[in-house]
C-alpha cells in the first residue's frame, strides 16, 4: 500500500515528479507538502491515522534547470537523420541551409 505512486506538483501546481505513497507522507507530515487529492485508503500508525495522497503539492517552489539541446549545426543535421531538408539527398557535404558558399 504504501508502495503507490503519488504525483508531485511544485508550488505552481506544475507536475515535477512521482514519488511512493510513503515519502508522500513524509512530506506532508513534515510540512513540506500539502496533500491536494488523496484516495479513500487510509494508513493507521500508533498515534495518527492518515488518507493515502494521489497527488501532493510541495510547500516551496523548486527551480528546475533548463536541460534543453542546444541549437547547433551537428545538432540540427542530426535531428534530420543527415538528409538534406531542401532536396532529401544523404550524400555529399551536409549544409544547413543547402547554401554552400
Amino acid at each position: 500500500m504504501l508502495q503507490l505512486q503519488v504525483l508531485v506538483l511544485n508550488q505552481n501546481y506544475e507536475p515535477l515528479s512521482v514519488c511512493t505513497a510513503r515519502r508522500a507522507i513524509v512530506l506532508v507530515f513534515l510540512g513540506k507538502a500539502e496533500i491536494v487529492e488523496h484516495r479513500d485508503q487510509r494508513i493507521h500508525a500508533t498515534l495518527q491515522s492518515f488518507t493515502l495522497p494521489s497527488i501532493v503539492r510541495l510547500m516551496a517552489y523548486v527551480r528546475i534547470p533548463n536541460t534543453g539541446i542546444i541549437l547547433s549545426r551537428k545538432n540540427v543535421i542530426k535531428r534530420d537523420g543527415h538528409q538534406c531538408q531542401y532536396c532529401g539527398t544523404t550524400r555529399g557535404p551536409m549544409t544547413v541551409d543547402h547554401i554552400i558558399p
